[in-house]
């Protein structure tokens, strides 16, 4: 419940600033999926969480940085949240 409240409200923070400091400053967010897992997982675990994204693998660092040089790129976007998460969020 407090990691589902946090989201919710980093989400509503990035929305309302977007109103508050538009035009002169653009804010958006990255929701990453599973990236960079703790190093105390298993390779089963890795898998696990693998198998629970719609493109059944694991994402990396380098998938975060292209997310966020589109966000820096696209003058045109603000209060944006870009899932990152390799279709995770839709299973």
């Amino acid at each position: 419940m407090a990691y589902a409240a946090a989201k919710a409200a980093l989400l509503s923070v990035v929305r309302n600033l977007a109103k508050e400091l538009a035009p002169h400053v653009r804010v958006n967010a990255i929701s990453p999926g599973p990236v960079l897992l703790p190093e105390s997982f298993s390779s089963q675990e890795g898998a696990q969480h693998a198998e629970r994204t719609l493109l059944g693998k694991l994402g990396t660092p380098e998938d975060i940085w292209e997310a966020v040089q589109f966000l820096i790129e696209g003058s045109y976007l603000t209060g944006v949240n870009l899932k990152v998460d390799g279709g995770a969020s839709l299973v």
